[in-house]
């Protein structure tokens, strides 16, 4: 029963083609997964990682075209971070930022680690992260056909920021998932209290989640640019049936037991309105389709694909071939 650390984040898009532009090549993520939101199949569902889309490395979009702008506000995942390998790739990063016209800020030290902030280009607000000092959950491996250099390539996502009104409510559902208390750091707003920084299971970027306490924001109006969920990650399908069983007995609504096919899932809202969702480690991405080919076409798991028709009908094409 062990939470090993950051499964994915699902962030919500407007426009699929300039995601993947963005995605794919300016910040030289793999396109590991072209497929739909199951709940929702007339949006895509696009999953960038590094080269096999191992768990932990997954920066996740569902696309809505139309969509209004993500607000921010307090029940929200306000941050997301990507990992790279060292302090001198952050000096990679700040140079490809200047070339590609992408808004970030100077590198900076930020809980414990360098960071470089930037938003892409619908909003969203993320960090490059050094690893240079991390210990606990290992990276992924950055893809080598990359248009970034595998040195400096992200290898998968760093802490996540969860803005909130109460943060004891939270930290208690974080607590039921076995996170601990690593330290407390200034706020990043004047007049805030600090925020709290927790961790679990081996520790390190890959498994930390940093809890900022708000009382000068609205609550959150999700939106382009904003982030849909966070999935943490756990073993298999016997440990994702317990975890029904823990959260039931906390009395936390959930989803119960879903199949997605290229994971097992499981979702409740934490007391502040965050989506959280478990995610196991497989099956994988190679499921359905060559691993040297993922991404390339629109996969389906096998209870949508009798639909598949009516489903590319309504969906907007988007070329993904390389």
């Amino acid at each position: 029963m062990n939470v090993k650390g950051i499964h994915h984040v699902t962030a919500m898009t407007g426009d699929a083609a300039a995601n993947f532009q963005f995605y794919t090549e300016v910040l030289g993520m793999r396109l590991v997964k072209k497929t739909v939101n199951q709940d929702d199949t007339t949006a895509y569902h696009l999953f960038y990682g590094d080269e096999k889309g191992n768990p932990g490395t997954e920066l996740t979009f569902f696309d809505f075209p139309g969509v209004g702008p993500n607000v921010l506000g307090v029940g929200s995942i306000s941050g997301t971070s990507l990992r790279v390998a060292n302090d001198d790739a952050l000096s990679y990063w700040v140079e490809r930022f200047k070339e590609h016209g992408v808004k970030y800020s100077p590198v900076e030290y930020f809980a414990g680690r360098k960071v470089v902030f930037f938003e892409d280009p619908e909003g969203q607000q993320l960090a490059i992260v050094s690893d240079e000092n991390n210990t606990g959950v290992k990276g992924g491996t950055p893809w080598e056909k990359s248009p970034v250099p595998v040195s400096y390539g992200i290898t998968g996502l760093g802490p996540v920021l969860l803005t909130v009104r109460k943060p004891e409510s939270t930290l208690a559902a974080l607590r039921l998932l076995g996170f601990t208390e690593k330290e407390r750091i200034p706020a990043l707003t004047k007049g805030q209290e600090d925020i709290i920084v927790m961790q679990v299971g081996e520790g390190g970027s890959g498994a930390e989640v940093q809890v900022e306490p708000r009382s000068d924001l609205p609550v959150t109006s999700q939106g382009s640019g904003g982030v849909h969920h966070v999935a943490f990650r756990i073993e298999d399908k016997e440990e994702l049936l317990a975890w029904v069983e823990i959260l039931n007995k906390a009395g936390l609504p959930n989803s119960g037991f879903v199949e997605r096919f290229y994971f097992r899932s499981l979702y409740f809202r934490e007391p502040n309105g965050i989506l959280f969702e478990l995610a196991t480690d497989g099956p994988g991405f190679a499921t359905d389709e060559p691993l040297e080919t993922l991404g390339e076409s629109l996969s389906l798991p096998p209870f949508l694909e009798n639909q598949r028709a009516s489903i590319e009908a309504n969906l907007k094409s988007l070329h993904t071939k390389r």
